[in-house]
């Protein structure tokens, strides 16, 4: 039996994967982590609750882009919980590339 949670891990692996497919190439230089919500701390151009967020690299750090679980769990329901998590993820690496996110879908 597998948890919601690593249900979730699995459904951003697929996702990278997809985007990975689509740009052609591998993301390498980039983290991809889940959390499970957001920090109270919020980014200026933020408003509401972030369903992901960009790290950009900074230094030795590499880009980093992040999930947070809950917000997106209770945004959709099971049979679209994929396509929000691929919707979030291009929205972030298309951020990143500096790329319109509709080329990345």
């Amino acid at each position: 039996m597998t948890s919601r949670s690593a249900r979730f891990d699995d459904l951003v692996l697929d996702a990278v994967q997809l985007i990975e497919q689509r740009l052609g190439r591998e993301l390498t230089g980039l983290e991809v982590a889940v959390e499970d919500v957001p920090p109270t701390d919020p980014a200026p151009w933020e408003s509401g609750i972030a369903l992901g967020r960009l790290f950009p690299a900074e230094g030795a750090l590499p880009a980093r882009v992040v999930v947070y679980r809950r917000p997106v769990e209770s945004r959709a329901r099971d049979d679209e919980l994929a396509t929000l998590v691929h919707e979030v993820l291009v929205e972030q690496v298309a951020s990143m590339l500096g790329m319109d996110p509709e080329d990345l879908l």
